[in-house]
């Protein structure tokens, strides 16, 4: 068959393992899954409510133009409707934006480590990629520039930024998309936004109308707790997203994904209240890192990525066998890293009772 020659030896997304694998394989009655930056408090009971006590006709398909949830973000974030794409999550506005932009010939820029689908989707379309390393867990955006030529198309910033969970200053942020082309894209990933705590950080909003070729990115996976619903969406100027929405799937958003958005996206109490547990277990987080001299990124997110100076596939193993699935930096481009969602409180104190005695089976404490 003729496939594409980019496929050669490109494998899946592999996600982690499934609570229920786990609980097969190591014969456990609970396992606590902190790994993929879920909300551990789940979603609004707002949402509980509406899928308790309404029911959908399957038969029909969904509103192509999800006009209800595009209402409802467009006056929560006070833009036009019109500058808004929805996607599959953010893993299908990521495919749609390469799909419309990258090709042989062209590059595009991004941070090391960073989010994977960027060079992922990339790589299919033909396109060269350019990788910036990350200095300290932060985009080196002066070397993000130098690496702009006349063949760049996108340039992806994730802020904050996954795995490292460290945020971009409005004061760099701006400097450096002074110095972005005008035909190049920013593709600016925001998927953990709300958790955003970080003195420096202004609001991104008001960087569409100043820098035209910015497109902001964000998600209703994070904090708003729908993962299992796929709900992405992008934000940009009405001639941006009037190019990119030919290439998004009709239908992408099923009936139910979007009623459900725009329900959680009602309740910024609880989105509030969430963002406050984050940060009181986060500091769970960087009392054991300071206490064992560990070193860790500061994060502006609902997860931490810290050194655990030992092998961290073998971290994650003895973790996954005491019932906790975290992601290994060996998987994330960072040897001896882990990645950890921030749970519950009582979550985060079991995890880190665990993990200080898997350390101490490694010789890293005495």
């Amino acid at each position: 068959m003729k496939w594409k020659q980019q496929l050669d030896g490109m494998q899946a997304y592999k996600p982690g393992k499934p609570i229920e694998e786990v609980q097969r394989e190591y014969g456990l009655q609970e396992v606590v899954k902190l790994a993929s930056n879920e909300n551990p408090f789940g979603c609004s009971p707002k949402v509980t409510a509406y899928l308790q006590n309404n029911s959908v006709n399957h038969a029909i398909y969904p509103d192509g133009y999800a006009q209800n949830l595009r209402t409802a973000v467009a006056h929560h974030l006070d833009v036009k409707e019109s500058q808004l794409l929805f996607g599959n999550g953010s893993d299908d506005i990521i495919a749609i934006i390469t799909r419309a932009l990258l090709y042989p010939g062209v590059n595009t820029v991004m941070a090391d480590p960073s989010f994977s689908q960027y060079w992922h989707n990339a790589a299919i379309e033909g396109a060269e990629v350019r990788k910036v390393p990350c200095i300290e867990g932060a985009h080196n955006l002066d070397a993000m520039v130098a690496a702009i030529d006349t063949n760049t198309s996108i340039v992806w910033v994730c802020s904050p930024n996954n795995p490292t969970g460290v945020v971009i200053p409005d004061v760099e942020l701006r400097a450096f998309l002074t110095k972005v082309p005008s035909d190049v894209l920013v593709v600016l990933d925001e998927a953990y936004i709300e958790y955003v705590m970080h003195p420096g950080h202004k609001d991104t909003l008001p960087l569409i109308n100043e820098f035209p070729n910015v497109l902001l990115m964000r998600t209703f996976s994070k904090a708003y707790g729908l993962a299992s619903f796929r709900v992405g969406y992008a934000i940009g100027q009405p001639d941006v997203i009037a190019k990119l929405d030919p290439v998004r799937a009709p239908f992408n958003n099923t009936i139910l994904s979007q009623a459900v958005a725009a329900i959680a996206l009602s309740d910024q109490e609880y989105i509030n209240a969430c963002r406050e547990a984050n940060e009181k277990g986060k500091k769970q987080y960087i009392e054991f890192c300071e206490k064992h001299n560990l070193q860790y990124f500061p994060s502006d997110t609902n997860f931490i990525f810290f050194n655990t100076n030992a092998d961290s596939d073998v971290v994650f193993d003895e973790l996954m066998k005491r019932g906790f699935i975290i992601r290994s930096g060996n998987a994330l481009g960072l040897p001896g890293f882990i990645r950890v969602t921030i749970g519950t409180e009582a979550q985060n104190e079991a995890l880190l009772g665990h993990l200080e005695n898997v350390l101490k089976e490694q010789g890293v404490f005495a």
